[in-house]
């Protein structure tokens, strides 16, 4: 709350002075209702970052895995030719 008090003070000789002093109730500026909406607003963009990262590490995980997986698939398949190579030659002989 503030309160503004307006004081004139007139001296013997007939002169006037006018002094206004503003009195307030030594409340903070920032009302807690801020503080807590600044500190919501932290946590939900924490969250945000945390969602953020948790998506994309799984989608480097799942790329991770394709890659394993062709390259077991092309392993696979170098050795099914060195077989029917081998199968070949050994029916040349």
């Amino acid at each position: 709350m503030v309160e503004e008090r307006i004081v004139t003070t007139e001296t013997p000789e007939g002169s006037s002075h006018t002094h206004t002093t503003i009195v307030t109730d030594g409340a903070s500026r920032r009302s807690g209702g801020v503080a807590i909406i600044g500190v919501i607003a932290l946590l939900l963009v924490a969250a945000v970052i945390v969602w953020a990262f948790s998506t994309m590490g799984g989608a480097e995980a799942a790329k991770d895995n394709a890659i394993a997986n062709a390259a077991g698939e092309v392993g696979e398949a170098a050795g099914q030719i060195g077989d029917a190579a081998k199968d070949v030659a050994d029916g040349v002989n």
